[in-house]
């Protein structure tokens, strides 16, 4: 089946390097990295060939120029781009496990998306991450994650390798089977078919909103929250403002409310 690793970017090198990095120790390596990026600068262009030059990942580089938060508009196009059959959409800044790519394959299915979650670390920890604690799988210990400051709690249980116990996990989690733009999967024509991510959307459950459309249009949402795991790296959130949140869930709240299954302003969208 094949597939592109979608993941959005903007002015984050060193996190985007990380996490590439994890894409390099996948076990199955059958598939292209589109990288959505919103407006980053010349370091971001000077990395991305640098993984080009010397490793052997397929990697497209879709930029268009810094306007603000723009993301959906670049996740259109790097949709758009992708040569994959099944899109698994993440961000440059979630460390994949080196299975992630395995979980989302072999649990897609037509009629469904899948959805999952992320493990977020302290600030303290991302910048002890390092890409050799990537490659050997380290930094998905419970000892090393200790180690580096995170708590001891209920909330390891995310990382858990146990089948039985990821089976169980997924069963019983309360956390709502939604399209989460940091761990998620569906088949190319399906994101097409809703004409993709809403344009006029800001930052602030524009994820969501996209998932809401693929359910009305008749998907159903299978929770892979325990299985396909990735580490989220912490970082400043400059770009969040009361107005876009205001606006997006209107947005959200029209989609819901009308049973909306596309968008004027998505992919095909006069640009």
């Amino acid at each position: 089946m094949p597939t592109s690793i979608i993941l959005s970017t903007y002015n984050a090198p060193e996190w985007l390097g990380l996490t590439l990095e994890g894409y390099l120790s996948q076990t199955d390596q059958d598939f292209e990295v589109v990288i959505a990026d919103d407006g980053s600068g010349e370091e971001t262009r000077q990395l991305i060939e640098q993984f080009k030059k010397t490793t052997d990942l397929t990697i497209q580089h879709v930029w268009h120029a810094d306007a603000g938060f723009q993301k959906c508009t670049i996740l259109n196009r790097a949709i758009e781009a992708a040569n994959g059959d099944y899109l698994i959409l993440s961000d440059g800044d979630c460390v994949p496990r080196n299975d992630f790519v395995a979980v989302h394959k072999a649990q897609a299915q037509t009629g469904f998306f899948l959805s999952g979650g992320y493990f977020k670390l302290p600030m303290h920890t991302s910048h002890c991450m390092t890409r050799e604690a990537i490659a050997s799988g380290d930094c998905f210990s419970l000892n090393w994650l200790k180690d580096n400051g995170v708590p001891n709690n209920l909330k390891l249980l995310k990382l858990t390798q146990n089948k039985l116990l990821r089976e169980l996990c997924n069963k019983l989690t309360p956390t709502k089977r939604t399209w989460n733009g940091h761990n998620a999967s569906c088949f190319k024509t399906d994101a097409v078919r809703v004409n993709g991510f809403d344009e006029r959307m800001r930052y602030g459950g524009e994820d969501v909103e996209f998932g809401s459309r693929l359910r009305n249009s008749g998907l159903r949402a299978k929770q892979i929250r325990y299985h396909a795991v990735c580490l989220h790296l912490e970082h400043e959130r400059a770009y969040i403002n009361p107005e876009d949140l205001a606006l997006n869930m209107k947005i959200r709240e029209t989609t819901l409310r009308e049973g909306l299954k596309y968008t004027p302003h998505g992919i095909k969208n006069k640009r």
